[in-house]
């Protein structure tokens, strides 16, 4: 049964999590070359999915942090990163590329903060599909979908950083990252509040 538990457990959190690697990717891309930025990014991908596993687990048990009506309105979260990061990467475009280099110089790539809140907004509807898996599961079975869960956050971290590092991949991504990630994180924001009924 145990086996039958992690096995539904990986399922569930691969289904819900694939479009994660290609942000951490981004994200990854992003902070090459500078020191820790891999260990923020790490950190920021755990706080993000702890706060997801935690709102699921709480209305699981019936207490709502969240109201059902909010979670569109996380989409806010990464359109105003994306519009930040697109608004950065046209101002170094126009003043020749030496602004965002010494901004990242200081910042180091992405902060904790920033991931952290890029995972939680695109996890936002991942809540509604764990909470009746948790509400159905019992507090033994919960247990172990949230170690599997939190074990594969960091299979995840490494794929994202795999793909990162491939030659072809870090070309591109060098290349042309300052543009994808601000749009990737727009199109998420976007996309979030759409499906989520934001603007009905």
């Amino acid at each position: 049964m145990s086996l039958g538990i992690i096995g539904q457990a990986a399922g569930l959190f691969a289904v819900t999590n694939i479009d994660d690697i290609l942000i951490l990717a981004l994200f990854f891309a992003r902070g090459a070359g500078h020191r820790g930025s891999a260990r923020r990014i790490v950190l920021g991908q755990y706080l993000g999915f702890a706060a997801i596993l935690a709102v699921a687990v709480a209305a699981a048990f019936g207490a709502t942090f969240l109201p059902e009506s909010a979670i569109p309105y996380l989409g806010l979260l990464p359109l105003v990163l994306g519009l930040k990061a697109a608004w950065q990467a046209w101002n170094s475009h126009r003043e020749g590329g030496g602004d965002e280099e010494k901004a990242q110089t200081e910042e180091g790539g992405p902060s904790p903060l920033e991931v952290a809140a890029v995972t939680f907004a695109n996890g936002g509807d991942n809540i509604g599909v764990y909470v009746p898996v948790f509400a159905t599961a019992g507090i033994g079975a919960m247990s172990v979908y949230a170690v599997v869960f939190l074990v594969l956050v960091a299979v995840w971290c490494l794929a994202g950083r795999y793909f990162a590092t491939r030659p072809v991949i870090a070309k591109v991504l060098t290349r042309w990252g300052h543009i994808l990630l601000p749009l990737v994180l727009i199109a998420i924001g976007l996309l979030i509040l759409i499906e989520g009924g934001a603007f009905a």
